[in-house]
């Protein structure tokens, strides 16, 4: 005898519930009642992988693109107010109001040396202790440090060199927090199809933040120069009311970027821990699930009952099939080389990348000043062409290249981005090296331009986005750490070779290019530092339209639909060729794409009409019965190996039955990815082949994790 019918525990296909309010969409309570601590984990991360994109996700990248903000406006002002800082600290007859390479190169230096720190402490703490807990830590370190190196002044114990470098070694620890933080908290938030695009669009303000820098210096230039203006091109003419402005402009300059943290410091000392972490590190189901509904609602904090909270963790929590962080689990999972080499993929390739890009960037007054575009006639015109250069960067080369990744960045690939940016660099710095005598001052600020354009459309977003999606849970944020601070030891071993490169050959009192006569050597030593990118970013993987628990090595279950395992895009069911393992840009597939239980791609109009393309996805749990009826039933018939009997059922569904007893689908609607919990039932066939539906019943889904 039929066992009877379970309730259906879903609500109508076409019905959508929301939590809060219209804007933030609520998935707390939906698998509430599922015991399988495992299966429940699964469909609660599925949810948040496919939730449309709302005002929650936009909150998200505002709050972590402010710190970058900051980050940015702080790092690349030191190239703008070392001019300044010579003409006030530097005014003797030895450096001629020229501040001294050493110092120079120290100063600069100095915020990497702490981003080091701060990459590595702040990673590997965020993994032990949470998320939350430390973010906001690191943006409160960098508004004391901003604040307090503004206000340095040298006295007869101590040099202004020595407070500025211990100021920005402090600002460089809170900078470098940031970077794994940041990145981790918007990828474990951002759902499949957009985390590219968030992770990219918080990186992007780094651009920002560089124009920001830029255009302070040029208000504050512009502000002093009834100072600046009765001077000459020479900096040792600077007189004491000329010293005066230049000490009030560069402090104003530095001071400026403490602002903008201070309005990002309540939203990130307030975000909810990430589901991920609470499920996968602190093995918490109910503050998971707590912390959705939080997240989700836009509240500080979430609420949840202790006493449930502690059952639930004794007695289940313990199921929990992810691993628990641990050194050896740390070993043994680095030790493996499909693990290995990802991490040499991300270091490497962010070590080469920044030994070019910092040795560029935080030189770029110097570069501007090489190629005859910042001189000026007076002190006060060689400073405004330096601010109005670094604009020009900014806004034609950087910030395009910035927001060219966000748009393409889930569509094109990470891999494919990095490859030919590594690859467009070097071809760039050939052109500049070894050409650069015949090059016009007109030519060589296009190539720079492009060069900044292809730093951003290209390896300087995808390293930092890479790091945060393709290590597990327990370990991603050490992971990301590990991978900016080799980027960072790569900008410190920058910053100490490139001044003196700059500068070799080149005589006292010199001007312009002449200051500056080993560049063009200099852009083929970078040269080859992209060509090596090029080639170790080749072991990195294609992250785009994955989730992260697969990329993390968890089986692939159809919750995870609309990602690929391949690393390129596969019909269901195909297999792929060898040369298309070799491909290096191959990549996962491109966010939103999906293949329909037909066999067909998700499509457009015309191949719909054609029987093709995108049915009406449903809850993982709504009944059959409650499934829309096919208005234009299809008659049955036999496809391809195995075949596949369609008719019509008396509910007026149509059904298409094959030779995997797993494979139906419903005309009116697309059955959920993973059909969790529907049984089918048929009826006897013929020579050993399945006969037709005879019902579909609810069982128990806790038993499929098993």
């Amino acid at each position: 005898m039929d066992e009877p019918y379970l309730p259906s525990p879903a609500i109508p296909a076409n019905i959508r519930t929301y939590g809060g309010n219209a804007a933030f969409h609520n998935f707390h309570n939906d698998y509430s009642h599922i015991t399988d601590p495992n299966l429940r984990r699964r469909l609660a991360l599925s949810e948040i992988d496919k939730v449309p994109f709302g005002w929650y996700h936009v909150r998200a990248v505002v709050v972590a693109g402010i710190g970058f903000f900051t980050d940015s406006y702080d790092i690349f002002a030191i190239n703008l107010i070392t001019s300044m800082l010579g003409m006030v600290f530097w005014q003797d007859s030895k450096n001629l109001g020229v501040m001294s390479t050493s110092a120079n190169t120290a100063i600069k230096a100095a915020t990497s040396g702490g981003a080091v720190i701060g990459q590595v402490g702040f990673g590997w703490l965020s993994d032990i202790i949470g998320r939350r807990k430390m973010y906001g830590v690191e943006l409160a370190i960098i508004v004391f440090a901003t604040l307090a190196q503004s206000l340095a002044a040298p006295s007869p114990s101590i040099t202004i060199t020595g407070l500025l470098i211990f100021w920005r070694i402090i600002m460089g620890i809170g900078i470098g927090g940031d970077y794994p933080l940041s990145a981790v908290i918007t990828s474990e938030f951002a759902p499949t199809r957009w985390r590219g695009a968030m992770m990219a669009a918080v990186f992007s303000m780094q651009g920002a933040g560089q124009f920001a820098a830029a255009l302070v210096a040029l208000v504050a230039t512009y502000a002093f120069r009834s100072s600046f203006i009765n001077t000459t091109s020479d900096w040792s003419s600077c007189d004491a009311a000329c010293q005066v402005a230049g000490d009030r402009a560069w402090r104003i300059i530095v001071g400026f970027g403490a602002l903008p943290a201070c309005f990002a410091l309540y939203y990130r000392i307030t975000i909810p821990e990430t589901p991920r972490y609470t499920f996968d590190v602190a093995h918490d189901i109910e503050k998971a699930d707590a912390d959705i509904k939080a997240y989700m609602n836009n509240e500080a904090k979430a609420t949840i009952d202790p006493i449930t909270q502690h059952r639930t963790k004794a007695t289940i929590g313990n199921r929990l099939s992810v691993p628990t962080a641990s050194w050896p689990d740390c070993i043994t999972y680095f030790r493996q080389w499909q693990n290995a080499k990802v991490l040499i993929g991300t270091t490497s390739s962010w070590f080469f990348l920044d030994l070019a890009y910092y040795g560029l960037q935080l030189n770029n007054s110097t570069v501007l000043d090489a190629i005859g575009y910042s001189t000026g006639k007076t002190i006060y015109e060689t400073l405004l062409r330096a601010a109005i250069g670094n604009l020009v960067l900014s806004c034609a080369g950087a910030i395009p290249g910035y927001w060219v990744s966000v748009a393409t960045i889930d569509t094109v690939g990470r891999k494919p981005i990095q490859v030919f940016g590594f690859f467009i660099l070097t071809i760039l710095f050939c052109i500049i090296g070894f050409a650069y005598s015949h090059l016009s001052e007109g030519a060589l600020l296009a190539l720079y331009v492009l060069a900044q354009f292809f730093f951003n459309f290209g390896p300087n977003t995808t390293t930092f986005i890479i790091p945060g999606e393709c290590f597990p849970t327990r370990y991603r944020s050490t992971g990301h750490g590990l991978s900016a601070g080799a980027g960072k030891i790569g900008a410190i071993i920058a910053q100490v070779i490139a001044p003196p490169l700059l500068a070799k050959g080149s005589v006292k009192n010199c001007s312009g290019s002449d200051c500056s006569p080993w560049l063009n050597h200099l852009m083929q030593i970078f040269a080859l530092f992209m060509l090596s990118g090029t080639l170790v970013s080749l072991l990195v993987p294609e992250t785009s339209g994955r989730t992260l628990e697969e990329l993390a090595g968890e089986g692939r279950t159809p919750l995870d639909e609309g990602a690929s395992r391949n690393n390129s895009v596969t019909m269901p069911g195909s297999k792929r060729r060898w040369f298309a393992k070799l491909n290096p840009f191959g990549g996962g597939r491109p966010a939103g794409f999906m293949w329909t239980g037909n066999g067909s791609p998700r499509s457009s109009p015309m191949l719909k009409a054609m029987g093709f393309g995108r049915r009406e996805r449903v809850g993982i749990m709504t009944s059959p019965e409650l499934l829309p009826k096919d208005s234009n039933p299809r008659k049955s018939g036999k496809h391809g190996r195995g075949g596949s009997d369609t008719s019509e059922s008396a509910g007026g569904y149509s059904v298409s039955v094959t030779s995997n007893p797993d494979d139906f689908y419903f005309g009116g609607g697309t059955l959920p990815g993973w059909g969790a919990g529907w049984a089918v039932q048929r009826n006897p066939g013929r020579n050993g082949q399945p006969g037709r539906v005879q019902s579909i019943k609810l069982q128990d889904v806790g038993s499929l994790l098993k």
